[in-house]
């Protein structure tokens, strides 16, 4: 019997954090470079891959390859994890070689994938291959397509990719327990000639959303619709990474959504397209300017745009109590409400007591109010000019003039120039 004691030594020893590959990943399929710098224009070099422009995935890292006779090799391990949401909380997850999500795969279009799955989870599993045109035998739904993977064993995948563009891979067996407890990751394949759908700056992350009741660790895996942790890669404001780019960087986006519900996701400052989905890429004729785009469940958008104006904007999406942590349900609402008759009595049972709500939520971003362990504030994060009364799936896109070629590490806050800033009317 797997008890929670068992769940929670299983999940001490996995890896935790971005660039990290189990040890059982490590002792079974030997890790084999892999391309990661930005800016390679390297020719195509037998045996040893495509060259490309490598994604970068918030909060997160690609799988490492090899190359054997002709089949580029990737080994992932469905394991229990530990994750950490935001400085102060962490939760135990299932994810792959470490971490929930589990890590991006990328490869080529044309190139032979294998797969080895390794299933260290306390029940069977397997991996569907979501938006790829493959084998019927490889596409990963237990029972119908292929045995169920069982506890300690491995089993193989093998495919050709037929065509590039951006995809997830999830389990198709106990779907609602093992994606409600963090079991996905991304699929990006490239074009075969790296000029095609170009760009200097290439983002990845996912959304998804955890029940997890304040104090606890461990999510619940039957909730439907009152999630309180809304996430980019299992990650949360102000604890996801910023997205850098260097002015005049031509930038793509690509959102998996694998949450319960859809999510507007909005860019401020830019207008851009939309142009891919999970089933391809949305021909230049068919794309028009937005500046929200509406994932829905199960499905992936990615957006360009040219990264032509200098600032800190914002990327978010647009259902507020999405951009919340820690989200109560049923609490009361008490804007207007007079607490004066009965505050001072409440105090003397209560000496901790504080009054809030009755003028909005704000107010709570300067208090320093006693939360659970391992238990964040609905809003947290600060900026330049204050809290930014923000959480959960919030980011900022940082785009700056002068940064090397390459160097994308967190510039921190923007400097206005003189006169650009929003300021107050003393007429």
């Amino acid at each position: 019997m797997f008890s929670r004691r068992n769940f929670l030594r299983a999940s001490a020893v996995s890896m935790v954090g971005a660039g990290l590959v189990s040890n059982a990943s490590v002792a079974s399929i030997p890790e084999a470079p892999t391309q990661t710098s930005p800016t390679m224009v390297a020719p195509v070099l037998p045996g040893a891959g495509r060259p490309y422009n490598p994604v970068a995935t918030l909060n997160g890292w690609t799988l490492p390859w090899r190359m054997r006779d002709g089949w580029k090799e990737f080994h992932l391990v469905a394991e229990p994890v530990i994750r950490e949401f935001a400085p102060g909380m962490v939760a135990n997850l299932w994810g792959y070689n470490g971490q929930s999500p589990g890590p991006t795969i990328e490869c080529v279009e044309g190139d032979k994938i294998r797969i080895f799955v390794t299933n260290k989870l306390p029940e069977h599993t397997t991996v569907h291959w979501h938006g790829i045109l493959l084998p019927n035998g490889m596409d990963g739904v237990g029972g119908l397509t292929q045995p169920h993977i069982p506890v300690g064993k491995t089993y193989v995948y093998e495919m050709v990719m037929k065509k590039s563009g951006t995809f997830m891979y999830h389990p198709h067996a106990d779907e609602m327990v093992q994606m409600a407890m963090g079991m996905m990751g991304f699929f990006v394949v490239h074009p075969k000639d790296p000029r095609q759908h170009a760009v200097d700056r290439d983002f990845v992350f996912l959304l998804n959303a955890f029940d997890i009741e304040p104090g606890a660790k461990t999510p619940k895996n039957s909730t439907m619709l009152d999630f309180n942790l809304w996430s980019w890669n299992s990650r949360v404001f102000p604890a996801i990474d910023p997205l850098v780019v260097r002015k005049g960087d031509r930038v793509r986006i690509r959102v998996g959504n694998l949450t319960m519900t859809n999510h507007p996701v909005h860019l401020h400052g830019y207008d851009f397209e939309v142009t891919g989905t999970d089933g391809g890429w949305v021909p230049p004729t068919a794309r028009w300017p937005e500046v929200s785009a509406d994932i829905p469940v199960g499905a992936m958008r990615a957006i360009e745009f040219t990264a032509d104006e200098p600032g800190d904007w914002a990327i978010h999406c647009h259902k507020s109590h999405h951009t919340m942590n820690a989200m109560g349900h049923g609490v009361p609402t008490m804007i207007g409400v007079d607490h004066r008759d009965v505050v001072h009595k409440i105090i003397q049972v209560a000496p901790d007591y504080m009054v809030m709500g009755e003028r909005g939520m704000a107010d709570m971003q300067e208090m320093e109010m006693p939360i659970p362990d391992n238990t964040l504030p609905m809003m947290t994060g600060r900026g330049p000019f204050g809290p930014l009364e923000m959480g959960g799936m919030f980011s900022v896109v940082k785009v700056r003039e002068g940064l090397a070629r390459g160097d994308y590490k967190d510039p921190g806050w923007y400097k206005h120039p003189p006169g650009t800033v929003a300021y107050e009317w003393k007429g």
